[in-house]
């Protein structure tokens, strides 16, 4: 597997606030700190109007920029990628936030951030490196927990260290090759030759994995996403709908195709009433008139699938293992594609060894809602 600093494009991101220094400090500590480096090709920022006008002045003025004169210090210069262009604004209601002090601003910077992470690591040539160091607070959080949801093997977190008085000083960027005095509280000197900015790599827990196609590749809000993430540990319960044809588990519902949906609902029947070993089954358990019944109820009992269906069935003797097997894989691709991280509790689940393999839903009997 390629180490973050081989790959291509190489992002670090980070939310800013009024202290736009954060973003030095951190491009300092990752480039001249670090064995081996690891330079980005481009810095990204999430911030509000304020945090965006800082940002631009303080660290990509032509003049005055300390962005530049880092890249200049360390030989980064036409290295690292990072304009105006590359500064995202939050907004809400269609209007630049100038600051993040009520719920529906802190709603609005969640949201944004969630798609800004998003966006970011559903590159497969990228490797995201995210600062939770810049902003508020909130801010700080909704990155890490963003990362967590879309984060790749290759992605990482971190937060700067600067040690004191050099913490938040207004003239400190970074430590320059040539120290410099600096005046901190109650105009007190200090030499940044006394300077120390490390970085604290954090770990996460990678949920990608589990997350539904939709909200990896849609938009979605930051609630919708952490909603999606925390189904898997719900209760689990099933009921099924034979309009659509729909099943609704846990609180997500969805639709499966005609038969899949039968297959399905003819396994939630076994579970519920206890066939085979607790509903756990071999496909001469099953019985071919139910499972006809379940995709009657969907494509009509005369129609010409179901009669398809029927022979096929009675060619075969009942419900044979090939189309056992068959269905079960199929069923739980469309589970996990619907449910992400939640399908766990939902899938077929298997047990033993051929030909005494049992299969079968995992849900509680008392928690199996089936159409009359």
């Amino acid at each position: 597997m390629r180490q973050p600093h081989e790959f291509p494009r190489r992002v670090l991101a980070m939310a800013a606030g009024l202290t736009p220094q954060v973003v030095t400090e951190t491009v300092y500590s990752l480039t001249a700190r670090r064995d081996p480096p690891w330079v980005p090709t481009e810095v990204r920022l999430v911030t509000t109007q304020e945090g965006a006008m800082r940002a631009r002045l303080m660290l990509l003025d032509d003049e005055a920029g300390q962005f530049h004169r880092l890249c200049d210090e360390l030989g980064l210069s036409g290295r690292v990628r990072f304009d105006a262009s590359l500064i995202t604004v939050i907004e809400a209601g269609g209007q630049p936030l100038a600051d993040i002090r009520t719920p529906a601003e802190n709603a609005a910077a969640a949201d944004a951030i969630t798609a800004f992470v998003r966006e970011l690591c559903a590159d497969d040539d990228a490797a995201v490196h995210v600062s939770i160091a810049g902003g508020r607070k909130t801010m700080g959080y909704y990155m890490g927990y963003a990362l967590s949801l879309f984060g790749r093997e290759q992605d990482r977190l971190s937060h700067v260290l600067v040690n004191e008085p050099f913490e938040g000083l207004p003239d400190f960027f970074y430590p320059p090759a040539k120290p410099r005095v600096v005046f901190g509280a109650g105009n007190r000197p200090a030499s940044t030759a006394e300077a120390r900015v490390e970085l604290a790599e954090i770990p996460f827990v990678r949920l990608r994995a589990g997350m539904p196609a939709s909200l990896l590749s849609g938009a979605a809000s930051f609630g919708a996403t952490v909603e999606a993430a925390s189904r898997r540990f719900g209760p689990a319960a099933l009921a099924f709908e034979s309009k659509g044809p729909r099943v609704r588990a846990g609180d997500v519902e969805f639709e499966l195709p005609p038969l899949l949906w039968a297959w399905y609902a003819l396994l939630a029947d076994a579970r519920r009433r206890g066939v085979g070993e607790a509903g756990m089954v071999r496909p001469d358990d099953l019985e071919s008139r139910r499972l006809l019944g379940f995709y009657g109820m969907v494509v009509g009992p005369m129609s010409p699938a179901c009669l398809r269906l029927e022979s096929q069935l009675r060619r075969d003797g009942g419900i044979e293992e090939q189309f056992f097997r068959e269905k079960n894989a199929k069923l739980n691709r469309l589970l996990q594609e619907r449910l992400g991280m939640a399908a766990g509790p939902y899938l077929v689940r298997s047990s033993g060894r051929r030909p005494h393999t049992r299969s079968g839903v995992a849900v509680d009997a008392g928690r199996v809602g089936l159409p009359a």
